[in-house]
């Protein structure tokens, strides 16, 4: 039977999905319902360990071992496949069912050229092999808008970008010419004009071949964007589904509501009010002034270079800014690449003359896409990386040339949040120990007073004393993000550098680290240093915005005069690759985000943010 433009391609009903775990069994998926006709773009919306995945591979019976359809019909083309034998699970994979997975990075063979991987996928559905698979691999990677497709094909995935390997796997899910199209969260790791692109190329490639697609996303406004019809999944359950456009004007469901309050690419709002930024900035910009020349020098640091920096017109620096904690004047790092003869290199210039300054009790954000050298100029403030030329000052003191004990103090002073919760937290440490060992490191109090201090600082991220005693795994990714702020507010700094700190994040998750981070610099009067790809989160949190792009800095200025009047077509690029930047909703003028977030700390000891009567998303986060 073949569906037709007034049957379902997909027909999901009633599916239940149990997991077998040393505790018990756990439903994973509870009466599940979704349909997709041919053609259709639908697009499953939710937090981590919703169930949207688990939902969508289960059509390819592509679950982990420990879980299984326990009930429910899973109808493909009018036939139910739900305990379809593996010789037809087979036949459905590749030929009828195509799937672009999550992360390109981990899902190519390392060992194996690009081209052999896409022949392979040929060879196994029956489409070619031989000769004829060499010459369609081509022909799927031109598809797929990789440039010069044939030398491409013989590299291996080292050698790919990550838009390239993403592009590459869309070859390989395209590849049969399926009916049906799971791209799970396919572009989650790329940045928003890259992102763009992929999206693009895949809606041509979809229309142009008729393919339906399921898009599994926890961004509503990519979501928003590209697909027709919207399922909302939360805790296993499909609990809101409908057109796109009318789910984004009238959602019914309270998480939905949140959902949408939440992105930042559909609420793009300053999260704190003007008044309130303003007094905190006043208050920081007095306190420099008051502290300019009076000991606020780096322990360390030669006499003559404590709490002032000459003048060096030869070099085209400028005189210190009182008012800026961090200064970065003409800043250059260049790396040595190596050629086709090993001994010979050429300098690639990652950062190119690079100058700006971070007012105190400010957030300024450094955007653009992967490689414009944003995370490099961040390696240098931290001194992690030695600049080519140019100088960063530290409250009007040179940094680039101090060492030892000077450099300690300055660690203290500074420090960073990164990417990944789940890689920068050992995980043979306590929590306990995680966020005790730099107050150990730099000799500060005894172990009473250590403790003590832990505890204030769980406390200020708004997680229970409690947790001390646990490990990394046995929290979810907004709780560790949690331990990392924790952590590097151990030392009690005055600039914080966040290097993607929300990247990793469910939109959910990641509007209450930015709501926490919000709330921090106006209790303490942190400067943030904030290093990101994505524009959304920009607008919440920044003050001022620098767009870098090839290692310069081609923009810079306020976050709203960035946003509402760009002069360079590359930012203009950037802001117009936003997902769901264009998305109309219901009273959008009034959208209030302060408001609607619950303030941090309101929830329950687990880190979740909202009262006891309103759903809480963040309990089962981290769980199937």
């Amino acid at each position: 039977m073949t569906a037709t433009a007034n049957q379902p391609l997909l027909e999901i009903r009633d599916l239940e999905i149990t997991f077998t775990t040393s505790t018990g069994p756990v439903m994973g998926v509870r009466t599940a319902n979704l349909e997709v006709y041919p053609g259709e773009t639908v697009a499953i919306v939710g937090e981590s360990g919703s169930g949207k995945s688990t939902t969508a591979m289960s059509i390819a019976h592509l679950l982990p071992k420990n879980g299984r359809i326990t009930g429910g019909q899973v109808l493909f083309e009018g036939r139910d496949i739900t305990h379809a034998s593996e010789k037809e699970i087979r036949a459905l994979r590749g030929d009828r069912v195509g799937l672009v997975p999550q992360d390109p990075m981990s899902n190519l063979n390392p060992m194996w050229k690009v081209g052999t991987q896409i022949q392979e996928a040929l060879a196994a559905n029956g489409v070619a092999s031989g000769a004829e698979a060499k010459r369609r691999t081509v022909e799927l990677l031109e598809e797929a808008g990789l440039p010069d497709a044939e030398r491409r094909s013989g590299q291996y995935p080292h050698e790919f970008s990550g838009g390239m390997k993403q592009r590459a796997l869309i070859a390989m899910g395209l590849a049969a010419r399926p009916k049906l199209l799971i791209a799970d969260e396919p572009t989650s790791a790329l940045d928003v004009t890259v992102q763009q692109q992929i999206l693009d190329h895949l809606d041509h490639l979809t229309g142009e071949l008729g393919v339906a697609v399921l898009l599994i996303t926890h961004d509503l406004g990519l979501a928003a964007e590209r697909a027709q019809h919207l399922v909302v999944m939360y805790k296993g359950q499909v609990v809101e589904s409908g057109p796109a456009l009318e789910l984004l004007q009238s959602p019914q469901h309270p998480y939905t509501k949140r959902l949408i309050a939440s992105a930042p690419s559909l609420a793009s709002r300053r999260l704190v009010s003007a008044a309130r930024r303003l007094e905190v900035r006043e208050a920081a910009r007095e306190h420099a002034l008051e502290n300019a020349h009076e000991g606020a020098a780096l322990e360390g640091v030669p006499a003559a270079s404590r709490g002032e920096v000459e003048f060096s017109p030869e070099f085209g620096y400028s005189e210190p800014d009182p008012t800026a904690v961090i200064e970065v004047q003409k800043l250059t790092k260049e790396f040595p690449i190596r050629g086709s003869v090993p001994w010979r290199t050429t300098p690639f210039r990652a950062v190119d003359d690079v100058s700006f300054a971070l007012e105190r009790g400010t957030t300024t954000a450094i955007v653009g896409e992967s490689g414009s050298g944003k995370s490099t100029v961040a390696q240098m403030v931290l001194k992690l990386l030695e600049p080519t030329s140019g100088r960063v000052l530290f409250e009007g003191q040179d940094i680039t040339t101090i060492r030892g004990r000077a450099q300690k103090t300055l660690r203290r002073r500074v420090q960073p949040i990164f990417q990944n919760p789940y890689g920068t937290l050992d995980p043979m440490y306590s929590i306990y120990r995680t966020i005790e060992e730099p107050l150990r490191l730099h000799g500060i109090g005894n172990a009473k007073s250590r403790e003590a201090k832990v505890r204030d600082l769980l406390d200020k991220v708004s997680l229970p004393a409690a947790m001390m005693q646990r490990y990394p795994n046995e929290l979810s990714g907004g709780q560790r993000q949690r331990i990392a702020i924790a952590r590097a507010l151990a030392l009690d700094p005055e600039v914080v550098i966040c290097d993607e700190a929300v990247s990793a994040l469910d939109v959910l998750v990641q509007a209450q680290v930015l709501e926490l981070l919000n709330d921090l610099q106006a209790e303490l009067g942190l400067s943030y240093l904030f290093i990101t790809h994505d524009l959304a989160v920009v607008r919440q949190i920044a003050d001022r915005t620098l767009v870098m792009e090839k290692g310069r800095v081609v923009e810079q200025g306020t976050t709203d005069e960035v946003f509402h009047s760009p002069q360079q077509e590359y930012t203009k690029r950037l802001l117009a690759a936003i997902p769901g930047g264009s998305i109309p909703l219901a009273g959008a003028e009034t959208i209030d985000v302060e408001a609607q977030a619950a303030p941090v700390g309101e929830g329950d000891a687990s880190g979740g943010d909202g009262p006891d009567d309103v759903i809480d998303p963040f309990a089962q986060a981290g769980h199937v």
